[in-house]
């Protein structure tokens, strides 16, 4: 018989219920569980942590009884590594857009709060003034070494490498994202300078990167003792990756000094993102009609631009749709910036637009094989009708065509409101 706070009794599933008092609850969960044997440890912090090892379901028991997280509880099992931690980067993605890409998209205002400290005009050049970072680098991943697998049960989706800026300070039947161990990648020097760009050989950690001294795997331990061969073949066994940094030439930095200071993104994005850019300096530097107005501002491509970065398929079909087309152009036509930037918005309005707000497009999902490969043949189906007819023009007429009913969002941009907070 439980009772809940309002007073109501019933009886309901013994895993519903959480002790009022944690030494009751202790009490209780032991007086359950005698024919357990039970193994006591001491945490780093000096607290017991005690583990059912007589069978998987005591460990299952323990977990719900203790409450205890999934990732826990996989590892009471063996069903994962001991350095396996749920992800750091992915939990913090959760939380909000603050720590995507297309959240750095976005231009900062200066401490006035009356100009844009990150995007300014260039009245020379008739476009916005490039601002060159502290260091540009390219990361190219050339492989992941003796990464340790999860046991049989564990269904695996995907394997990825999350990537991110960190100043070592500041952090903000269940599905979720594991990681299998992490690294840390210094930027600069002891006295400041950038690092070589060369190839780098980082062995990974284990916990999550506040956890200092844990391992992936302790079975193949770092702390390996004996000969020096033993020692160096239990460092081949450890789990690594292999990056390489690359240094840029002087007209790929020219052209990344038209981004934000502060971005991590693909390579083969970057002449979409400076289109981006270009155009919000059109807009907010100088086509505004006053710099104090903070009216709406009706453009599809400022309103539904940053979303790409969130969906990378839609990203690839204007890629492939901004390729073709620039091919068709002559080298004059090329080399005049204002005709691009028109001929960039006629394939924009013509690929992006309608995938966005069409309803046979399933709503992005990360991992899901299934929805991935149903939202790339909608987008094949949808690019070949546009190679075909010439134009999106026949396909949004198409009966065979539902969009979402309008929204006044897929035309406005709100830049107080995407506005990028400056950093405390």
């Amino acid at each position: 018989m439980a009772q809940n706070a309002k007073g109501n009794k019933g009886l309901i599933p013994r895993t519903y219920l959480e002790p009022c008092h944690k030494e009751e609850g202790q009490k209780s969960s032991e007086e359950g569980s005698e024919e357990d044997v039970e193994v006591g440890d001491e945490t780093a912090e000096g607290a017991e942590v005690k583990q059912r090892m007589d069978s998987h379901w005591s460990a299952v028991r323990k977990a719900l009884s203790e409450q205890i997280n999934t990732v826990d509880v996989l590892t009471a099992m063996g069903a994962i590594p001991e350095g396996f931690r749920p992800s750091t980067l992915f939990q913090l993605l959760e939380e909000g857009n603050q720590f995507r890409a297309s959240y750095f998209l976005q231009p900062e205002l200066a401490l006035s709060q009356l100009a844009f400290r990150d995007l300014m005009w260039d009245t020379k050049t008739g476009t916005i003034r490039s601002r060159p970072s502290h260091v540009s680098l390219i990361l190219t991943l050339w492989s992941c070494k003796m990464i340790p697998l999860p046991g049989m049960s564990i269904q695996v989706l995907s394997r990825h490498v999350r990537l991110c800026l960190f100043d070592g300070n500041k952090s903000t039947g269940e599905r979720g994202e594991l990681s299998c161990g992490w690294v840390f990648l210094k930027l600069f020097d002891a006295s400041g300078i950038p690092i070589p760009a060369k190839t780098y050989e980082l062995f990974m950690n284990g916990g999550t990167p506040y956890e200092k001294g844990v391992e992936v795997d302790p079975s193949v331990s770092r702390r390996a003792h004996g000969s020096v061969f033993h020692q160096m073949m239990m460092m081949r066994r450890q789990p690594q990756l292999l990056v390489k940094l690359r240094s840029l030439n002087r007209r790929s930095r020219d052209i990344l000094s038209l981004l934000p200071e502060t971005l991590i993104g693909s390579m083969c994005y970057v002449h979409l993102l400076i289109f981006y850019r270009q155009i919000l300096g059109d807009v907010l530097l100088k086509y505004r009609m006053s710099m104090q107005s903070a009216e709406f501002i009706s453009n599809p491509v400022l309103a539904t631009f940053p979303k790409l970065l969130e969906q990378p398929d839609v990203m690839d079909a204007l890629r492939s749709s901004w390729a073709e087309k620039e091919s068709t152009l002559k080298r004059s036509e090329k080399r005049d910036r204002e005709f691009l930037k028109a001929v960039f918005l006629l394939v924009y309005h013509d690929c992006v637009v309608p995938l966005l707000h069409s309803t046979l497009l399933p709503p992005f999902r990360w991992a899901e094989e299934e929805t991935e490969a149903a939202r790339w043949k909608v987008i094949a189906d949808f690019m070949k009708q546009n190679q075909e007819n010439k134009g999106a023009l026949q396909a949004l007429l198409s009966p065979d065509g539902v969009h979402e009913p309008f929204d006044v969002s897929e035309q406005t941009y709100d830049f107080l409101g995407e506005i990028r907070k400056k950093a405390a």
